[in-house]
């Protein structure tokens, strides 16, 4: 009898579930974590998408992950336990190919425009973003933003700001903004019309300053806000 190495597929458990690569920049994690939180908001009510962050993807189990620092995969379930997935592993999640995927350039440069670019094309990824937070990272010939869709097996970059994917229903652009108190240039989504989806503490903001004409006005009629 002839052994098949693909006759037992290892389980997330059995896999590494990090490549053990330490980010160089906290942005690396809170630029794709800010995305997450505002997908946890506007998607409140769908269980039908996860949002990874710095988690290795298995592709193959004769093949070593690839660590992407964000990726959108649709179709497949939100939450898998309490304790969540320890990576991405396809066979796992029906071969379910993420839809999107974030690579953020730090002081270290990653080939994020040539092998990162190529393995994620080979994986099925149908939009690659490209972002670079710090200007004097940025390389000649790029822009501090790039979106690439695939297109017969290659990625062609797209135009414009802001980027709609059909795909996803969503756009995603970047623009000055504050999250976890820092004030800086963010990557967010926006809809179809450009308009951009507000962030858990701007949410916050918008209710707090709803509060606060509401009761504003009940004093204008002569109703103390603390008596209701």
């Amino acid at each position: 009898m002839v052994y098949s190495r693909f006759e037992h597929l290892p389980s997330a458990a059995e896999l590494p579930d990090s490549d053990d690569t330490p980010v160089d920049n906290e942005l690396q994690n809170l630029i794709p974590n800010l995305l997450e939180a505002i997908l946890a908001l506007i998607w409140s009510d769908r269980t039908d998408w996860f949002f990874g962050v710095d988690m290795g993807i298995y592709f193959a189990p004769d093949k070593p992950q690839i660590v992407p620092d964000g990726f959108l995969s649709l179709g497949v379930k939100r939450f898998i336990g309490e304790e969540g997935r320890l990576s991405y592993v396809l066979w796992e999640e029906n071969h379910t190919v993420p839809i999107f995927a974030l690579e953020v350039v730090s002081k270290t440069y990653n080939d994020e425009y040539e092998h990162k670019k190529s393995d994620y094309a080979q994986l099925g990824i149908l939009y690659y973003a490209i972002y670079v937070p710090n200007r004097r990272y940025r390389r000649r010939k790029h822009d501090l933003l790039e979106i690439y869709k695939l297109v017969d097996g290659n990625y062609i970059l797209q135009s414009g700001d802001r980027v709609w994917m059909s795909e996803i229903n969503l756009a995603i652009g970047q623009e000055r903004g504050t999250y976890l108190g820092r004030t800086r240039e963010w990557l967010y989504w926006y809809d179809e019309q450009g308009h951009k989806y507000p962030t858990p503490e701007e949410v916050i903001q918008i209710e707090r300053q709803r509060t606060e004409r509401l009761a504003a006005k009940l004093r204008e009629l002569g109703i103390n806000p603390e008596d209701i």
